[in-house]
């Protein structure tokens, strides 16, 4: 009898713990809504809050069978935590806040096992069956970070995008007019390069580099007009001079931009393609790069939401492959 009064003050106290985390995922949630770069991904979001509140709820439940002193501190705690972790993430790049997302989630499923077994020494089956239930939902939760995570690294349009401040924590230049993937690295890389292989080159890709910083003084096509034109001609000009690896630079950032031609793209007449076409052949690609690059392509063009998730939905799949994520 001892024993099992041992083992379940210490479900109590696990229970307790779960609660205010389960608040704390609750609030992230909500936090990561406007972070969600497609309606889908907004759409999941807000049901993961919504279920974690009711996950909390259930917990407080199992906290009152077993006749614990109501607490009316975690779930104010819970929304101080979740602030804190936003508010501190801000100094951070995408990838550590995703990170500090996945280490909540990790430590959430972890009690909840624990709770499993505990439950079970202390003969509480409904404790048992609460215990399963978060286990399942939080081992989802971890894939999906994980899939997140793994779209971020392959350097693609992943799940969530960064805040202002993360995009400047993650190294990426803001200039007016411009999407965010523009990246001060890549221009840098490329001069680096060019100082390598040609004084010619060199100069064309340290062109660019100026006028995407001057660019935005006037209307958002004059300027996009202006960014492409420049970045194709400093494409041709280091294809010309042999600095192949400044060409290849080069041209990745107008992929991922989304100025590339259609002559250009991996997926021949996607122009001429209807959203139902358009969805099969994006099904078909197997690489990120392209993926990428037909995303940032029909977001500057046609900007179909159903083509964007389908492709969205193959860029997942894939990374969750490389993520070994079932």
């Amino acid at each position: 009898m001892a024993t099992k009064t041992v083992a379940t003050d210490t479900v109590v106290t696990q229970l307790r713990a779960l609660e205010q985390l389960t608040h704390t995922e609750a609030q992230v949630a909500r936090f990561r809504v406007a972070q969600a770069r497609t309606d889908a991904v907004r759409r999941e979001l807000r049901q993961n809050g919504d279920n974690a509140v009711r996950r909390a709820r259930r917990i407080a439940d199992q906290l009152h069978t077993l006749h614990a002193v109501p607490d009316v501190v975690t779930p104010a705690l819970g929304r101080m935590l979740a602030l804190v972790k936003s508010t501190l993430e801000q100094a951070q790049p995408i990838d550590e806040a995703l990170l500090g997302d996945l280490s909540l989630e990790h430590q959430l499923l972890d009690r909840a096992r624990y709770l499993r077994v505990l439950a079970e020494r202390a003969d509480l089956p409904a404790v048992e069956k609460l215990a399963d239930d978060l286990v399942t939902a939080h081992t989802a939760t971890v894939e999906w970070l994980t899939t997140v995570l793994a779209e971020e690294a392959l350097g693609g349009p992943a799940a969530l995008t960064p805040t202002p401040l993360q995009r400047v924590a993650g190294g990426v230049v803001h200039a007016v007019g411009l999407p965010t993937r523009f990246a001060v690295g890549r221009v840098n890389h490329a001069v680096h390069i060019a100082y390598r292989t040609g004084e010619q080159a060199r100069d064309a890709v340290s062109d660019v580099a100026g006028k995407v910083v001057q660019l935005g003084s006037g209307t958002r096509e004059v300027a996009t007009a202006g960014r492409d034109a420049a970045l194709q001609q400093a494409e041709r000009v280091a294809a010309r001079e042999g600095a192949d690896g400044v060409a290849d630079v080069v041209r990745e950032a107008r992929a991922d931009l989304g100025s590339l031609k259609a002559s250009e793209l991996p997926i021949k007449h996607y122009e001429e393609m209807t959203a139902q076409n358009a969805i099969a052949a994006l099904r078909e690609l197997t690489t990120p790069a392209d993926l990428t690059t037909m995303i940032a392509f029909e977001q500057n063009h046609k900007n179909r939401s159903g083509v964007i998730s389908a492709a969205q939905t193959r860029y997942a799949a894939i990374a969750k492959n490389v993520a070994d994520v079932d």
